[in-house]
């Protein structure tokens, strides 16, 4: 792939929550940026994305937040994962593998060509 790529739908909170669970707490920047360099830049992560995702996360108990100072002394919110989303997160893992267990097996089917 040589261009960078959105995000899949349905796949942001769990790279948020991933991300958070793997990294310790993180600024909003930080977590897109994390995602950003594990996909070694296929995807990029849009904030106007990334806010809602991150409010709704929060929202369901998933991550807390609270304000800090960054490495470069600005105000900023910084994320953490809750136990409620350790939960969720083992609960999507779980769900995805299962999916892309299922996608890859109709990737590998062979047929007749079209």
């Amino acid at each position: 792939m040589s261009t960078k790529a959105g995000v899949w739908q349905g796949t942001l909170a769990l790279m948020v929550l991933k991300t958070l669970n793997a990294m310790g707490p993180q600024h909003g920047y930080g977590i897109a940026r994390r995602i950003e360099q594990t996909s070694e830049n296929l995807l990029s992560i849009n904030h106007g994305t990334l806010y809602p995702v991150l409010l709704k996360l929060e929202q369901e108990g998933a991550i807390a937040s609270k304000w800090g100072v960054s490495e470069n002394n600005r105000r900023a919110k910084f994320y953490r994962i809750t136990k409620a989303g350790q939960k969720q997160l083992a609960s999507e893992v779980n769900q995805w593998a299962q999916a892309t267990e299922i996608v890859a097996r109709f990737i590998a089917l062979k047929g007749v060509k079209a």
